[in-house]
This record gives C-alpha cells, sequence and structure tokens, in this order.
C-alpha cells in the first residue's frame, strides 16, 4: 500500500469540471479467498449505473436436427446445433439484467475498523479482456481482524502527464464500499458461523431484488459463505462468450446479491452449468453450446469471481476448522467411459493434494465441501458424481480415506434437495445444502426417506454450519433453513478423541 500522489491544481482545474458519464460499479464488488492475512477484492467497471430492467427483451434459442435439418423450439440432444435470435434486433448490451463493461480505472481503500484513514491502492486498469474486471490481493491483514474497503471507479486516463485522479470528480466519482473479517489465527478457538448454497438458477430467483436467501443468511451474520457450484445456468442462453458473460451480469447486478458480496468473503466453486452444459467433461464433444466452449467457460469463472492460484484450495478458519474446496470439472474423465480404478472426478494431483493436507491438518473438524455428492444417495439414473455407480471406484476410495479420519464431514451442492445422510458401508456423514429458492426445488420424491438419511425435506434454502465450543469442547453444529431463514433441522456432530 501506498499513498496516492496528489493531482496537480492544473491537472483538477482541467478535469474535475467535465461530466461524468462512468464508469459505475452495476455489478458490485466481491470479497473472497480470506485468511488469517490475505484476501481478494473482485472489482469490475460498467458503462450503466444500474442494470437494464426488467423490460428490455431476451433472446431466444432454436434447434437445428443436424441429419434432417428440421427446426424445433427445444433442443433434446446434444447434437442439436443452436440458432440465437435477439429481439428487434437488440445486442447483448441491451438484455434485461445486462451490465455491460467499461474501460477504466479502479482504485482500492482499505482500513482496519479502529483505524483514521484508509490506506490506498494505486489506481489500476481493468482488463477489457477479462470482462473488465479486475481482482485486488491484499496481503499482512491481521488475523480475525475487520477491515473496511472503498472501491473507486473512474474513466481512462487521456492525458500524457500521468496525472492521479484522487479529486478529478470529487461529487460524482462511483464508490462500492463493504467490509469483511479475517480467519482467526490457526491457535485461535473462536465461534465460527459458516453459510452453504446451490442452484442458483436466474428464473427462479423469488423475490424481485434477487433472492430471499441472501438477506436471511446476513442475519446470521456469517464469517463467510461458499457457493458450491451452479451458480448459474449457462445451458438454455449462453450459447456464445458474450451470452455467458451476460449471465454473470444480471445474476451479480441483483440488489440481494450486491448487498450481500460487498460484506460477507466468499468462496466460490464452479459445476456443470457454470462450466459448460449439464454433466459435462474437458474431452467432451457437442454442438449443443454453439460457439462458446468448455474452455471459455473455466476462463469466464476465473474472470468473474475472486480467486487463489488453484480452483481446489484448503482455508483455516482458527484452532477448530479447516475447510477444503474441490475442483470436480477440470480433470474428470469422460462420465461415458466404464467405470475402473482409473476413471476419476479430481484427478490423479488433486486428489493427493487432498489426502497429504487433510493427513497434515491438526484442526478439530474438518469440511470437505464438494460441488457434488460423495455419499448421496442420489437417483439411479444419473451417472455424475461419486454417490453414482460411473465413479463408485473412486467414490469408495475417498469415503473410506475421509471415514478413516477423525471429525471429518462432508458438504455438498449440486442436488436440489437438503439431506443430512451417513454411509452405511463407512459411516461418513453428509450435508447437502438444497438450492437457493423454493422453485428450483426437486428431483427427488418427498416422502422416499431411506434409511441412510437422518434428514430429507425437498426445499429451498440454505445450510449454515457452526464451529463452537460446549464446556471446552469442540462442536460442529449443521442447521439446514428455509429461503427466509426459518431453522428446518440442526445435526450436531461432537468430537471424537
Amino acid at each position: 500500500m501506498r499513498h496516492l500522489l496528489a493531482l496537480t491544481l492544473l491537472a483538477c482545474a482541467s478535469l474535475a469540471d467535465a461530466t461524468y458519464s462512468g464508469p459505475y460499479m452495476a455489478t458490485g464488488v466481491k470479497v473472497g479467498e480470506v485468511t488469517d492475512t490475505t484476501a481478494v477484492i473482485w472489482t469490475r467497471l460498467t458503462k450503466i449505473e444500474n442494470r437494464i430492467g426488467p423490460d428490455a427483451p431476451i433472446p431466444t434459442v432454436k434447434y437445428r436436427d443436424p441429419k434432417t435439418g428440421a427446426i424445433a423450439n427445444e433442443g433434446n440432444s446434444r447434437d442439436r446445433i443452436p440458432i440465437v435470435e435477439f429481439p428487434n434486433g437488440a445486442s447483448v448490451d441491451q438484455l434485461e439484467g445486462a451490465a455491460p463493461g467499461m474501460a477504466g480505472f479502479v482504485a482500492l481503500d482499505v482500513r482496519k475498523d479502529d483505524d483514521l484513514e484508509f490506506g490506498i491502492f494505486d489506481y489500476q486498469p481493468v482488463d477489457p479482456d477479462r470482462d473488465f474486471t479486475h481482482q485486488f490481493s491484499l496481503k499482512g491483514l491481521k488475523p480475525n481482524t475487520r477491515y473496511d474497503f472503498q472501491v473507486k471507479a473512474l474513466p481512462p486516463r487521456n492525458d500524457s502527464r500521468g496525472a492521479r485522479y484522487s479529486d478529478v470528480f470529487p461529487n460524482t466519482v462511483p464508490m462500492a464500499g463493504g467490509s469483511f473479517k479475517t480467519a482467526p489465527a490457526i491457535d485461535s478457538a473462536e465461534t465460527i458461523t459458516f453459510t452453504v448454497t446451490t442452484g442458483q438458477e436466474y428464473n427462479d430467483k423469488d423475490s424481485p431484488d434477487g433472492f430471499r436467501m441472501y438477506p436471511a443468511m446476513l442475519k446470521l451474520s456469517p464469517y463467510f459463505f461458499v457457493h458450491t457450484g451452479d451458480i448459474l445456468y449457462y445451458d438454455s442462453l449462453a450459447k456464445s462468450l458474450p451470452l455467458a458473460r451476460w449471465h454473470w451480469q444480471r445474476m451479480y447486478s441483483l440488489p440481494t446479491n450486491v448487498e450481500f458480496h460487498k460484506q460477507t468473503p466468499s468462496y466460490f466453486i464452479k459445476d456443470d452449468h457454470d462450466t459448460w452444459m449439464n454433466d459435462c467433461w474437458p474431452s467432451m464433444q457437442s454442438p449443443y453450446m454453439g460457439d462458446f466452449t468448455f474452455a471459455q467457460g473455466q476462463a469466464v469463472f476465473l474472470e468473474q469471481v475472486p480467486m487463489s492460484e488453484k480452483t481446489y484450495r484448503t482455508f483455516r478458519w482458527g484452532k477448530d476448522l479447516q475447510i477444503w474446496l474441490v475442483e470436480g470439472r477440470d480433470f474428470r474423465s469422460a462420465n461415458d467411459l466404464p467405470d475402473g480404478p482409473d476413471k476419476t472426478i479430481w484427478g490423479k494431483e488433486q486428489k493427493e493434494w487432498f489426502k497429504r493436507t487433510v493427513a497434515e491438518s491438526d484442526a478439530s473438524f474438518r469440511v470437505l465441501i464438494s460441488p457434488t455428492p460423495i455419499v448421496g444417495p442420489d437417483r439411479s439414473a444419473k451417472n455424475d458424481n461419486h454417490a453414482n455407480d460411473g465413479f463408485k471406484t473412486e467414490g469408495d476410495e475417498l469415503r473410506a480415506f475421509m471415514a478413516a479420519q477423525k471429525n471429518m464431514v462432508v458438504v455438498c451442492g449440486d442436488r436440489h434437495w437438503q439431506y443430512v445422510s451417513v454411509d452405511p458401508a463407512t459411516g461418513l456423514r453428509e450435508y447437502s445444502c438444497g438450492p437457493a429458492s423454493d422453485a428450483h426445488a426437486g428431483g427427488w420424491p418427498k416422502d422416499e426417506k431411506r434409511p441412510e438419511h437422518k434428514y430429507l425435506n425437498v426445499i429451498g434454502g440454505f445450510l449454515a454450519i457452526t464451529v463452537d465450543r460446549e464446556n471446552d469442547k469442540p462442536v460442529l453444529s449443521a442447521r439446514h433453513y428455509t429461503v427466509d431463514g426459518a431453522l428446518l433441522n440442526e445435526d450436531k456432530f461432537k468430537l471424537v478423541p
């Protein structure tokens, strides 16, 4: 950090009277990848101050049969070729929910909550090749400390003097403020609560402002939040790179999402629908997604969320909690290969990293957060996760390994219902968070509670995990909530010596 150089009076006089016309930050800010001493703050500049409203058009997609040439409104197989139609000649930047990007500079001011002055990061240009985003990496922070921050946006510099921008538009420069708290030190026994969700379908939002679960989660004051994937759904409309980015614009310009992420550190995991398409893998071939490719989906995810060097990583939250976030798409074998010892979802390198870091951890509780189920049960027709027969060999390996670790549980996304289950073969415990809205719940019979289910509810909402101490002994509590924050189920997992 270093203070910005002051503008000269001449520079101020020549620029301050200009009419401000952007950029803005209609897609807000996101705080992520928080540790005890580091954090990442994600920013993006937009041409407009607010998202395009609900009366704007959205594209329609029809599909051509490659064999017959017939055109249908539904693409009911992966060999269908999409035809995207924009109403009335609209462009992507004119669609409902769009917040098109704009070149410019962003600066970040950060301070501890008891400091009087902000420390300042110099203005940095956003990257037009990464959807006009920039990520600030903060280092040297203090453990278990609240920080306030402000992001400032300014247009591209058009003079050759290298003038700084600190006071150019003193009354009109857009700012996006927020706060976050760093993780406790590794030897500190703190009460930690975090929340988890999955299945965030734009068309299933349940509030004019977005999703009701976000203000409900804020009432719990979570230390952090984990989105397990299916953050959005590319399949139907993201048939090109610009349309994929539009999905992120309209999702993260929703007021509930903007308000939540500016004050809650988040960790993001991607799954199939926010990588490319349903049940996808890297070598998959399909014309169904038009010009949008698997590799582009991987890149878009990295530009749209705060992220570490790798998409599989582990974070320590004090003496009693360590979490693992895993990558389920980039390294997987084709789903339709026969199962066997070489068929994998995680890949060799990630699996070795996971086993090594779990074995090295001395946290009271170790929690794997997976984009897809490890235990299940899942539907017999599915073939995409470790609870399915298609990946049973690796699933058996991972369940046996984790069950052999004391005080380790699994939290999973992907499934559109909430559950607590215990693997009958190993005793491994899994908590499914359920989808982000009631409209997105489904896929499992409401009355089909199997012996391995300790709790089952086909409903939207979220999961909250709390690690606390009772009589100085660590306890993990998992609580399922409705989208409005009503408690549905509580499951306590006490430390095994």
